[in-house]
């Protein structure tokens, strides 16, 4: 049985209370996580606080937080098994989508520490004599973070990352399901060089790890990344100390495929996009959106490689689809395929849960021509499960595209570039693949509007966010101020 710490001020420390964590393969008890209560929390943001002041962080040149960032690039990229194995043991992701994600995350971090010294201000060209002005960036202050369990070290490398580069503190909170690696992860930035206190990872549940985090009065911005409903409540939450929010909030993404697609390639990428970490991923292409002309041979061969999927446990490297991370995923799966069913919607292959003590869910393609309203349709919910729709008309795929409350990612394959333009155009999303789908880079903005959040992670835009511009005025003359209560 594994232990695992918070780490808070440079210190790890048991949590007030333990908690048990699921292999979820097996269903079997493998870790014991420490459990943040308030006082765990009070304590983190504390530490972020005294740090984020404390001149050893605060005078630190740019350059020198680049280098530190580099020094952490460095110990992910030798330590990429180790938390790849455990993101696996705790969570059911395949180990290698674990292994491959990983070591691209050193390259999140290599980004922003050649970013760190690059935030600059502004001179303005004021309109008034004898007078400089100009902008500061200077940092926002302590950054609660707040991650799912699913791709743990990516999605809080865009938020740590751009925050120490912009020279902010943070409080990391790793989500209750499958926190190991990001507990890991504080024992390699410990050994990185950072100041105590510049970031603190804990865990806890949201009714009061989550909530003492996101109402502290020492935090100043809040990084999300999860679901709507609990963005809600973190944005009520904010009102109790003004902080400001950034929220990715995943998506029902569409998959858009014309007639004159490369079929086989639009089948590939739709596979990747739906069964890639068995459909746990914010971007998943859940929504097929096929032209009428090429439906029955786009399923047939769709069918096809989704039956021939290779479903086993997450720490072999043949196996292509693994087990969800909860109990409570694999129920939600098994509800609202019966649900869509019941409307109307059809199983064109998968849908039923396999046997065994795992929490496992086979890849699903579920046709909803005749149930416009299935539930699959509308609900995010994470699992190897695609719904389908068809059109006749450009206008129509679109129309189809846009009929969503969410708006993050979208995939449209098309050979005549002029249609794509329109469609790049035209799809409320705030990522648009072009005959491709799920890829990432740092060097890009990664988000979404509507349900699917606000604010962007990745790119350089990502690092001005966790800045605040400081305008300065400095009068140049030498002569007397006048005095203002006598007319001239």
């Amino acid at each position: 049985m594994q232990q695992f710490q918070h780490y808070i001020g440079g210190i790890f420390s048991d949590g007030s209370a333990q908690f048990e964590s699921r292999d979820p393969a097996t269903g079997d008890v493998w870790a014991m996580m420490p459990e943040a209560r308030a006082d765990d929390v009070n304590a983190a943001v504390n530490a972020a606080y005294d740090a984020f002041f404390d001149p050893t962080w605060a005078n630190m040149t740019a350059s020198a937080r680049g280098k530190l960032l580099y020094r952490l690039a460095d110990l992910i990229a030798e330590n990429a098994q180790v938390l790849a194995k455990l993101e696996t043991r705790d969570t059911g992701k395949i180990i290698r989508e674990t292994s491959a994600q990983i070591a691209y995350v050193a390259e999140y971090y290599r980004y922003y520490a050649g970013l760190a010294d690059k935030i600059e201000g502004a001179h303005l060209p004021i309109d008034k004599p004898d007078m400089e002005v100009w902008l500061r960036r200077e940092p926002l202050g302590v950054v609660a973070a707040i991650v799912p369990w699913n791709s743990q070290l990516f999605l809080s490398a865009v938020k740590i990352g751009p925050a120490l580069a912009a020279g902010c503190t943070v409080v990391l909170k790793a989500s209750e399901e499958g926190p190991a690696p990001m507990l890991e992860f504080a024992r390699i930035f410990d050994k990185a060089g950072f100041p105590p206190g510049v970031l603190n990872v804990v865990t806890g549940f949201g009714a009061e790890c989550g909530a003492a985090l996101t109402t502290h009065p020492k935090v100043d911005h809040v990084a999300f990344t999860g679901g709507p409903e609990t963005a809600r409540q973190i944005v009520r939450n904010s009102a109790e100390n003004l902080a400001s929010t950034s929220l990715e909030l995943g998506g029902k993404s569409p998959f858009i495929v014309f007639e004159d697609a490369d079929i086989e390639s639009a089948v590939n990428a739709q596979v990747s996009g739906i069964f890639a970490a068995a459909g746990q991923s914010c971007v998943a292409g859940s929504r097929l959106i096929i032209s009428n002309k090429i439906k029955n041979i786009f399923l047939m061969r769709l069918k096809e490689k989704a039956e021939a999927v290779v479903i086993g446990s997450p720490d072999d490297m043949a196996t292509e689809v693994g087990p969800l991370c909860t109990k409570g995923q694999l129920q939600t799966a098994v509800d609202l395929v019966a649900a869509s069913q019941a409307a109307g919607a059809k199983v064109i292959t998968g849908g039923i849960p396999i046997d065994g003590n795992g929490n496992y869910f086979p890849p699903t393609i579920i046709d909803c021509s005749a149930a416009p309203d299935a539930p699959c349709l509308t609900s995010e919910f994470f699992g190897p499960v695609l719904s389908v729709l068809s059109f006749d008309t450009e206008a129509e795929a679109l129309q189809l595209a846009n009929d969503t409350a969410f708006g993050l990612a979208s995939g449209i394959f098309t050979k005549d570039l002029t249609r794509a333009h329109r469609m790049i155009r035209g799809i409320r999303a705030g990522i648009v693949w072009v005959n491709m789908y799920r890829a990432v880079s740092p060097i890009a903005p990664f988000g979404g509007h509507g349900l699917s959040g606000h604010g962007r992670e990745g790119g350089i835009q990502a690092a001005l966010d966790y800045t605040k511009v400081k305008a300065v005025w400095l009068r140049t003359s030498d002569d007397p101020i006048p005095d203002p209560f006598i007319m001239r």
